[in-house]
Parts: structure tokens; sequence; C-alpha cells
């Protein structure tokens, strides 16, 4: 069952950095596959199975995911809300480090670390001026 969400509630933030990491990785590995394992995630993110498993479990607990009878996972409309979020930091912050001469690979990276700790009052303002 996928549970209603309202994407402006300010608490969908009030999860851990590894669990954004998860849910922006889902949501890419649903993008490119359409269906989500705990392996694909584990092979994505460079993770032990075991660190996947426990991953999952609480994200389900917290009503960010929800994994069918095949094991399949999928973001319910709460956890697609902070992925949402977090892949577009990523995807902006790697266009303007791009953008003023950083690599593309460490423009990634480095958009990576940043996405899970700036303010939305900082990331807005780097989304406006990049408009």
């Amino acid at each position: 069952m996928i549970l209603k969400y309202n994407c402006n509630k300010g608490d969908i933030m009030k999860i851990q950095e590894s669990g954004e990491m998860y849910l922006e990785s889902i949501l890419i590995l649903s993008k490119r596959k359409g269906a989500v394992r705990s392996i694909d995630i584990a092979e994505h993110l460079n993770y032990s199975k075991p660190s996947i498993s426990r991953a999952m479990s609480i994200l389900r607990a917290e009503n960010y995911i929800y994994i069918d009878k095949n094991g399949h996972i999928f973001l319910t409309e709460k956890g697609k809300c902070v992925a949402d979020k977090i892949y577009e930091r990523h995807t902006v912050l790697t266009a303007l480090l791009t953008e003023i001469g950083v690599s593309p690979e460490t423009a990634a990276d480095d958009a990576c670390r940043i996405e899970h700790v700036i303010s939305d009052e900082t990331f807005n303002a780097i989304k406006n001026k990049m408009k």
C-alpha cells in the first residue's frame, strides 16, 4: 500500500544522510532498471548486502519504502519526496561545480557530500541564480 504524503511537510528531511543516500539510489536505479532489489542497491553503493537489508528494514518501518512479495523495492510518496529533493540537489550542485571548472567526476562526488548538509535557503538561492 502506498501512503499519501504531503511533500511540503517540513519533517521529510528528518532522516539521516545514509537514509537519503539509499532513497536517492532507489530513485536512480528505478529510473534505469524499473524494478529494484537489495542487491542492486548494494552494487550501486558498493555496500554489503547485510548493510542494505538493515537499512531497508529501517526505511520500510518509517514508511519511506515498501517491498513487494518478489523483493522489489519501491518508494512510497514520502520516500519519493525525499529522493526527489536529494536528487535535484545532486544534479543542480553537480552542474554548478562543473560550470565553475571542477571536473565532472569531482563535481559529482562533491555534490554528493554537499547535498545532505546544505540548507534549503542556500540551495534555493543557488538554484535561482543558475536559472
